[in-house]
């Protein structure tokens, strides 16, 4: 995928053959950048990487991870716990806890409301894992979503829920976009008369880093529709949360 001359300049455009000389992250990001697509640390970039490349970048992420390693004066060489580092994290950001930029969206199978359901429906508490990308620290939290549906709404299963919020969050971000990208995300999917997210998490960065409080979390939402408008609603959705903390 070359880009056109219209999104970059010509004196940038590069053959395909000097293209493929090139590491793969600065292949993926020319894609990127003569699509005029922004590639934050939240963002998808999954149409933009070609095959065997995500083999590739984890081999550059290993090697940068192991001067990193160097620089913070660690003989890997000669420690056992600490030889396969650079490679075992390489693994982790690219196919674990960062997928949700390099993949795809997970299949998601949409019904028609044959029922035509117009009651509220509650899915989790969804367990989920992100990472803070002021820090690269874990966030570890649940999820609830709320989901008053219209006759012409696209049901999906309830474990597409989970699959759908495990893809957004598995992303560098901070909480509060990310329960944002989710909601954008099921509104598109379903197109309820009404959708709220609650989601409350412990950030790592407070409790492994500065002020090391332990007990602190950070609960968000997100309100569209009905949720927004009814507060009798919005009421009823917030007091039937299961497995919701209760803090004095």
């Amino acid at each position: 995928m070359m880009p056109s001359s219209a999104t970059v300049p010509a004196s940038l455009i590069l053959r395909e053959e000097d293209l493929a000389r090139l590491p793969a992250s600065e292949r993926i990001r020319y894609r990127l950048v003569g699509a005029e697509r922004r590639y934050h640390a939240n963002d998808n970039i999954a149409e933009f990487i070609q095959a065997g490349e995500l083999e590739e970048l984890k081999a550059e992420v290993q090697a940068k991870m192991a001067e990193v390693l160097k620089a913070l004066v660690i003989d890997t060489q000669s420690d056992h716990n600490t030889q396969d580092t650079a490679k075992r994290v390489a693994k982790m950001f690219i196919e674990e806890v960062f997928r949700g930029r390099y993949q795809p969206m997970p299949s998601v199978t949409e019904f028609p409301n044959v029922s035509r359901l117009n009651e509220l429906m509650i899915v989790g508490p969804i367990s989920v894992r992100s990472a803070c990308s002021h820090h690269m620290c874990p966030i570890l939290g649940k999820i609830w979503i709320g989901i008053l549906p219209n006759e012409h709404s696209n049901l999906i299963g309830l474990s597409k829920y989970a699959r759908v919020a495990d893809w957004i969050m598995s992303r560098p971000q901070i909480q509060e976009e990310a329960v944002i990208m989710l909601a954008d995300t099921l509104q598109a999917r379903v197109k309820p008369d009404g959708l709220a997210i609650v989601m409350e998490a412990d950030h790592f960065c407070m409790h492994w880093r500065g002020v090391k409080d332990s007990d602190s979390a950070m609960t968000n939402s997100v309100m569209r529709g009905a949720f927004l408008q009814d507060a009798n609603l919005r009421r009823e959705f917030l007091s039937l949360l299961p497995g919701r903390r209760e803090r004095a």
